[in-house]
């Protein structure tokens, strides 16, 4: 990402709330139960005479990497996009060595469109930039994967998943790339 690390608090703190009054990228809270804040995304790039935005800037606190939660926020913001703001395409993008990024995106549902080449300067590195997308028409079967996942049903007594999303969603996340 093109910001952090952030040295401690304090910095965290002051860099987000100057991303208050942004309009794109637009910051989403992911709050526990509890009312804690535990991550945060963004709907960022947002095109809406083409009926695009991107989802990015995903930043999620230790409690919240790997739960039900994290993935729900992700189903909460692509339902969002397509049946209330009623866009077409959802996109996905991240640096092309991120593969943990890459494995979430097509967890997630998303379908992998290629290597956008030296992209970026990010830090003053070259990036190349692996791009996913998810279509209004990949929606309907994409929603039916989360609700079955986020199902109650889908976990054991231990909070542990019956099925994973990637092969309810009939992915690869082997990470042998195209």
């Amino acid at each position: 990402m093109a910001y952090g690390p952030f040295g401690d608090g304090d910095a965290f703190s002051g860099w987000l709330a100057s991303r208050i009054e942004l309009a794109d990228p637009y910051y989403y809270a992911i709050v526990e139960p509890s009312g804690r804040a535990a991550g945060l995304a963004t709907l960022m790039t947002i095109r809406p005479d083409m009926r695009v935005v991107e989802v990015g800037n995903i930043l999620l606190g230790p409690s919240l990497q790997r739960t039900r939660l994290a993935t729900e926020a992700q189903y909460l913001l692509a339902r969002y996009a397509f049946e209330t703001l009623g866009y077409r395409r959802y996109e996905w993008k991240c640096d092309a060595l991120n593969a943990a990024s890459r494995r979430a995106a097509l967890r997630f549902g998303f379908s992998f469109e290629g290597i956008f080449r030296h992209h970026m300067i990010i830090k003053g590195r070259s990036r190349n930039t692996a791009w996913f997308a998810m279509l209004a028409a990949d929606w309907p079967a994409r929603r039916a994967a989360f609700e079955r996942w986020l199902a109650p049903e889908n976990f054991n007594c231990d909070g542990l998943q019956k099925a994973k999303l990637g092969e309810l969603n009939g992915c690869c996340t082997c990470g042998n790339w195209p």
